[in-house]
């Protein structure tokens, strides 16, 4: 197995910048993995593709306004970092630019909707730094809601980057494959019998970064924060118990209740780390059916999506989807891999 297996050609133009409207607009290509054929709807017709019975289950973090743009008050020089992850009210990990900046001992002072905050470099490791802010504040609100860096030209609402069930805010980065959903479609889906559930998953930086090794397996990937409430464990066993279909929307559910089946042996509450990493080869122990975006060449994403429907396959689907002019990434259309 060779990153370099994991390549596609990609036109910059196929790189959404502005997300689809409404929502469920968007396109879905759909995978069935048994015949491997593959078909062309809208995100809208996801009721008529799932079954009654299937149990939808979502990552229901929110994304922080997690920029926040600052200055060395002793030289004026501008600086900027991207909120992480906290290990106090006041304490967090951030990525800082730029990086010759992060000095420890260091002050700086960040312009926020809260006012001004004041923080001090204590540590510095690798591309994270150490942040001690003089006051506690609500990340959900304190600066600029993070666009992925390929994202360039959206001026919009950043509401339309979180997922219309999204509640806390403790991610980098959203769950795109949930950016689809509107609330009239979850009313559908409901009302044909499939069900809805919520984990968290923290989402990191680390996904956008790239794998730089050959041998993918090499590759380490961020550790980020996993919560599954014990309604969502139990929802999840009892449609396991009776046979029906668990949907993970998107790789972050997918690899929250991977990594609790591979530690606990079944779906139990759980909270804690998680940096599993998925590759063709590896067993899935509880995901049915997939919902997901288009991802980037050579991720570990794409891995994971060759890993559940086939490399050859999906790798074929998405030389269609560039034929057909799918959108890509964050604001781009969705994939529905189906048995």
């Amino acid at each position: 197995m060779r990153t370099s297996d994991f390549a596609f050609d990609l036109p910059p133009d196929l790189i959404a910048q502005q997300p689809a409207e409404p929502r469920d607009a968007a396109r879905l290509m759909v995978l069935r993995r048994s015949s491997e054929a593959i078909e062309h709807h809208h995100f809208r017709d996801l009721p008529g593709l799932l079954e009654p019975g299937d149990l939808l289950v979502v990552n229901d973090t929110r994304v922080m306004a997690a920029r926040l743009f600052g200055r060395r008050p002793d030289t004026g020089g501008a600086v900027e970092a991207l909120l992480v992850r906290p290990f106090t009210d006041t304490r967090w990990e951030v990525l800082f630019k730029p990086g010759r900046q992060a000095v420890p001992g260091r002050r700086l002072v960040f312009d926020t909707s809260e006012g001004e905050i004041a923080a001090t470099v204590v540590a510095r490791e690798a591309d994270a730094v150490v942040l001690e802010f003089e006051r506690s504040f609500d990340p959900a609100t304190v600066g600029q809601v993070p666009l992925p860096p390929y994202i360039r030209e959206y001026q919009g609402d950043a509401e339309r980057y979180q997922t219309v069930y999204s509640r806390e805010a403790r991610s980098a980065a959203a769950p795109t494959a949930g950016l689809h959903f509107t609330p009239a479609l979850l009313e559908r889906l409901a009302e044909r019998g499939i069900e809805r559930t919520a984990l968290t998953l923290e989402v990191g930086p680390g996904t956008f970064r790239p794998v730089t090794v050959e041998d993918p397996r090499e590759h380490q990937l961020h550790a980020e924060h996993v919560t599954v409430p014990p309604q969502a464990a139990e929802a999840i066993s009892r449609a396991r118990a009776e046979g029906r279909r668990i949907v993970a929307v998107g790789t972050t559910v997918v690899r929250t209740l991977e990594h609790v089946a591979r530690e606990r042996g079944e779906i139990v509450p759980y909270e804690g780390w998680t940096s599993l990493k998925i590759l063709p080869g590896d067993d899935f122990r509880v995901v049915d059916v997939l919902i997901t975006n288009f991802h980037l060449p050579r991720s570990t994403l794409l891995m994971l999506v060759c890993a559940f429907a086939g490399t050859e396959f999906v790798l074929r689907a998405y030389r269609e989807a560039v034929e057909q002019r799918y959108r890509f990434y964050s604001f781009g259309d969705a994939m529905l891999i189906l048995p």
